[in-house]
């Protein structure tokens, strides 16, 4: 299970545009998610921008045709229970 940040996923999609390097964004971000069973998307309504969903969707459709499981998380998982997060989480690196 990986927890991705959709805050942090925000942040480097609008770097990405700046230096037109959407694509090696997502093939990275791809790469580092394979074999993944399960994806917790964090604080999802960072994803609220149609052009980043159109990007981030191929990534999400592929995970499931794995057998994957994609969850949409509204809060981080600390803001939600009190206790900070106890899980790996995986850094988009740059």
């Amino acid at each position: 299970m990986v927890e991705l940040s959709c805050e942090r996923l925000y942040m480097q999609f609008c770097d990405s545009q700046l230096d037109d390097t959407r694509q090696k964004l997502f093939e990275r971000l791809e790469g580092e998610l394979q074999g993944v069973g399960e994806l917790r998307l964090v604080d999802s309504t960072w994803l609220a921008r149609e052009d980043l969903g159109q990007w981030l969707e191929p990534l999400l459709v592929s995970i499931r045709s794995r057998g994957g499981r994609v969850k949409f998380l509204r809060a981080p998982a600390s803001d939600r229970t009190g206790f900070p997060r106890i899980v790996r989480q995986k850094r988009i690196s740059k």
